[in-house]
């Protein structure tokens, strides 16, 4: 009989999220949805079906995923798997010398807060449960995939925030394979490069076409299966633990 593996998605309602929680449920996962109560994720998840749970969830507050971690124990008795994809975007310069306004440090905080707090709020309260797990036939007790992107490495004019943002997940990507290691849990990061997703849906046709063909091979913004394609991937290579791997079809900004 198979054994039951359960994940934790986060930002799960759309875009990369929704496509990991597609992929893990035809994987034989059973999934905690988290997104924010505002969010479709209950009409999402009942479209999925029955192995599928929506837990209305704030990534910032404590409260929200603690309730989503003592979901998972409720339904589940142990999680497998972690995958933060929840995140928000922002383009602004620094200062705009036209208009004479400065960056709103509000907007740069809310940025880090979601993004990179958020991230870090999930995977801290999550991992106790995963640290309960029996140790597998790879010799682990569970995997976190967190997500970043392109701007860590070709943030371009606009893009501080939200730069400082996916260099902070890179950047804490092998202290927390470390931190992990102990307990046998591997950790992960993707940095997807333009994939088509509700973030990016805003850009005019003629911009989308324009990095499509900046893009080496394919050209093309890369598809949110693709991502959980590569979640997958890393689950299943057990060698893979403190990486930053980059999922850009070889995009590069100068």
């Amino acid at each position: 009989m198979a054994k039951t593996l359960v994940s934790l998605v986060t930002g799960a309602a759309s875009g990369l999220g929704k496509a990991t929680v597609d992929r893990l449920v035809s994987e034989g996962y059973k999934v905690i949805m988290c997104d924010l109560a505002t969010s479709s994720g209950k009409s999402v998840a009942d479209s999925i079906g029955p192995n599928v749970k929506f837990v209305p969830t704030d990534v910032r507050s404590e409260a929200d995923v603690q309730n989503a971690v003592d979901v998972c124990h409720e339904l589940h008795g142990k999680l497998n798997l972690i995958v933060n994809c929840a995140g928000i975007s922002v383009a602004r310069k620094t200062y705009n010398f036209n208009k004479g306004s400065a960056h709103e440090l509000q907007e740069f905080s809310n940025l880090m807060m979601v993004n990179v707090v958020g991230t870090f709020n999930v995977l801290r309260l999550a991992v106790g449960l995963m640290g309960k797990n029996e140790i597998d036939e790879n010799g682990e007790r569970g995997v976190i995939v967190n997500t970043s992107g392109f701007a860590a490495f070709d943030g371009q004019m606009g893009q501080v925030a939200l730069s400082a943002c996916h260099g902070a997940i890179n950047s804490m990507t092998l202290p927390l394979a470390r931190d992990m290691a102990s307990q046998k849990i591997r950790h992960c990061t993707i940095a997807p490069g333009l994939f088509d997703t509700p973030l990016t849906q805003f850009l005019p046709d003629k911009v989308k076409s324009y990095f499509a063909d900046m893009t080496p091979l394919p050209k093309r913004m890369g598809q949110p299966e693709e991502f959980a394609n590569l979640v997958v991937s890393v689950v299943n290579n057990p060698f893979l633990n403190g990486e930053v791997i980059r999922l850009d079809g070889a995009l590069r900004f100068i």
